[in-house]
């Protein structure tokens, strides 16, 4: 699922997101990981999981890299909210701190994001993770690059590739 080649391309990043959602809220990730796309705002993103025995680790908790792809897709959603039609984007870097395990006990959590500041080449987003009682067990900051969506082609268009230097 490429969402930028199923849309029209004169919709804005928050008129893509809330396509995904309203057909379900689940990119191709969202499937393994069993997480989906619950909100949108001007700036912000929600992600909805269920931690379950197919993000365990050997220690009997929730793989880390669980937490990471829910905020990594929270703070990168929030940048995708303000792209314009012909904008895309790239993580540059993704800091995260652990508060607390999650495991299958944790129940739906939800990773919050939200633009920091959005410049012509470079945005900055955090985000949480929460139970569903508020409970932190995550939270993240990223860097984000800004640039023109022209000439990439599908697998080069998502959050962690990085576009062409000519």
């Amino acid at each position: 699922m490429n969402l930028l080649e199923e849309m029209d391309p004169s919709l804005t990043g928050r008129q893509i997101l809330q396509a995904l959602i309203d057909r379900g809220g689940r990119p191709p990730i969202g499937d393994t990981m069993e997480f989906r796309l619950i909100e949108v705002g001007d700036g912000s993103a929600v992600f909805e999981g269920v931690p379950g025995l197919h993000a365990y680790n050997p220690l009997g908790t929730i793989h880390g890299g669980y937490a990471a792809t829910l905020l990594d897709s929270a703070c990168g959603c929030s940048v995708h909210t303000k792209l314009a039609a012909q904008q895309a984007y790239t993580t540059l870097e993704l800091k995260v701190a652990y508060h607390r395990a999650l495991t299958t006990e944790t129940g739906a959590v939800r990773a919050e994001g939200r633009v920091l500041s959005f410049g012509r080449r470079v945005a900055f987003s955090e985000a949480k993770l929460v139970d569903r009682n508020g409970r932190l067990y995550a939270s993240a900051t990223s860097t984000l690059l800004i640039f023109p969506r022209e000439g990439l082609s599908g697998s080069d268009n998502h959050a962690g590739s990085r576009p062409e230097r000519g």
